[in-house]
């Protein structure tokens, strides 16, 4: 064994009084079997479209929005994305659950925002119904993910119904 291996803090720590192997492995097999990454997740997936399309809509937003509307919009549609995938290196099912929630908390916040830009006459109503409707999609994926995390990594189901989401455009 060389010197650098020898001095090696995952070999201190691996010997350490209290060290949960078994833990350990369970978090090493979460991550090498079924998502290796949080890119392979459909929720991270279906919640890029959200982030392009707003992107997109903005553009031609007036500039008196710039650092209004236009800024809270950009942030919270591209939020999603950083939470599922902050949840994702956490490695604990109820960390990574607690980080689902807020990714659709920022989802719901861009819904909001789209009808604020449509008040203003920024957008359409159909380029609303075209958001909402990717935003949907994000959601109900958000959803099973969360399901998948309680179902196999023991998470807790605090706070979510166990009825579906009602995705009814109003």
């Amino acid at each position: 064994m060389n010197d650098f291996v020898a001095r090696s803090p995952l070999l201190v720590v691996r010997d350490a009084p209290g060290y949960d192997h078994g833990r350990v492995n369970q978090l090493f097999e979460m991550s090498t079997s079924g998502f290796g990454s949080f890119e392979e997740l459909d929720a991270w997936k279906n919640c890029r479209p959200v982030k392009l399309y707003v992107r997109d809509l903005v553009k031609y937003w007036p500039d008196t929005e710039k650092f209004r509307l236009t800024d809270q919009i950009i942030r919270s549609s591209r939020s999603p994305g950083s939470h599922l995938a902050e949840g994702f290196g956490r490695y604990h099912e109820k960390d990574n659950i607690r980080y689902c929630r807020m990714a659709k908390g920022e989802l719901y916040e861009t819904r909001n925002h789209l009808w604020d830009a449509l008040d203003e006459a920024y957008i359409t109503e159909d380029q609303r119904m075209e958001c909402n409707a990717l935003i949907e999609r994000a959601l109900k994926t958000i959803n099973g993910y969360i399901a998948y995390l309680q179902r196999h990594h023991g998470g807790s189901s605090t706070g979510e119904p166990e009825a579906p989401y009602d995705f009814t455009p109003i």
